[in-house]
């Protein structure tokens, strides 16, 4: 292994029990000689697949398997998630998806990823089934929710003999997503930094609202990524979502995120919230009644909160969301139109892209109309790639 970006950096491989545990000896081998330091936590099941001799004899250090192995610790898991600059599990079998996403601390690798602010890849590894279940999938969409990256899994041949959906990637390519992770760092540290998510509510009365159908899963995401690269994030949100690191200000109207955002003061400003165009002008105080038929609702415009911002008196770097159906072209005018040095066009009748998927399409828009498809990719690759885009951005100014 040539690319040396790992090199001198601490990394926790978290090994639970499946059968692709073979690779992870692999993995652990890779890093270790492109000159990183690896330690690792096993799962008591994953013994059953690999030794722990197996993992001392190749990076060194003897696996932590038990809360309670290291007699000259009264908290194992506390100092071994104090120690990586990154968090590795693969595999990430469905039962450890589901106890990091919600919060269950059963074992010692359970323990230290609850316990650690490293940022964590996961690599998920199980039957087709398995990973199709509702249950696994509410698991993943927490996980991506709270920022951790997934890679994978791959379509291929799966333990007896099935074919499908759920092998874990090679590790090349959880190397490859290590370095991405690792290469982030803290470039945005002590960067002021202002996001918007979620769509608004336009009351009509009460109880109904005009609304569109915006999860707040990509503005959360953006905010989190950054949050993680050192930037002060304020995120001003419709949306529960959660956004570790983030001071979350929570609105419901386009008036109120108007309201909001002009009383943060930012060095970045990335507007990914679905805001409301139009709003009824007269929105009744008491419930409508059906028995008084259709009412006649007179809309009216909704605050320009993206146009406010880019018109600053000292304008921060101002980057733009537009979800559209009809191609990128009305999203380049819109990045021209409201001078924004930064446009993410996400293409929401694309298949796996859109309003509460895990991932998105998207095309990102130069100030100068350029543009620069993408293929599908998750909504933290995608925050990723636009925080990468931001930053050098800064730096060039």
């Amino acid at each position: 292994m040539t690319d040396t970006s790992v090199s001198g950096r601490r990394i926790l491989l978290g090994v639970s029990g499946g059968v692709a545990a073979y690779k992870s000896v692999y993995l652990a081998r890779r890093l270790g000689d492109a000159g990183a330091e690896v330690r690792v936590v096993m799962t008591e099941t994953a013994t059953q697949f690999v030794g722990t001799q197996t993992f001392a004899a190749v990076t060194g250090v003897e696996p932590v398997v038990s809360l309670f192995d290291d007699a000259r610790s009264v908290s194992p898991h506390t100092d071994l998630a104090r120690w990586p600059e990154l968090v590795v599990v693969a595999p990430a079998t469905a039962a450890t998806l589901s106890r990091l996403a919600h919060g269950l601390s059963e074992d010692a690798l359970s323990a230290t990823l609850l316990a650690t602010t490293a940022p964590i890849v996961l690599a998920p590894a199980m039957h087709t089934e398995m990973w199709d279940h509702p249950a696994t999938q509410r698991s993943v969409s927490l996980l991506v929710a709270d920022g951790h990256e997934l890679v994978g899994p791959d379509e291929g041949h799966l333990a007896g003999g099935d074919v499908g959906a759920g092998r874990m990637v090679e590790p090349e390519q959880i190397v490859a997503a290590i370095e991405q992770s690792l290469a982030a760092g803290f470039d945005l540290a002590g960067v002021d930094v202002l996001v918007t998510a979620g769509g608004t509510r336009e009351a009509i009365d009460p109880v109904r609202y005009l609304g569109n159908r915006s999860s707040g899963k990509m503005g959360h995401t953006v905010a989190t990524v950054a949050a993680r690269r050192g930037a002060n994030v304020t995120l001003v949100t419709t949306s529960s979502l959660p956004a570790p690191g983030c001071e979350v200000v929570k609105v419901e109207s386009a008036q109120e995120m108007a309201k909001a955002v002009s009383a943060v003061s930012c060095e970045v400003a990335v507007m990914a919230a679905a805001v409301a165009d139009f709003r009824p002008a007269n929105a009744s105080d008491d419930k409508l009644a059906r028995t008084e038929g259709p009412p006649k609702i007179v809309l009216e415009p909704t605050p320009d909160i993206l146009s406010s911002v880019v018109a600053r008196e000292d304008p921060p770097l101002v980057v733009g969301f537009a979800a559209e159906t009809g191609g990128v072209e009305r999203a380049v005018e819109k990045a021209k139109r409201k001078k924004v040095d930064l446009m993410v066009y996400n293409d929401v009748t694309a298949a796996g892209s859109g309003f509460g998927t895990d991932t998105n399409q998207v095309v990102f828009i130069d100030a100068d109309g350029g543009t620069r498809p993408q293929e599908l990719m998750s909504k933290t690759e995608v925050a990723q790639m636009l925080w990468t885009d931001v930053h050098h951005m800064l730096v060039q100014d």
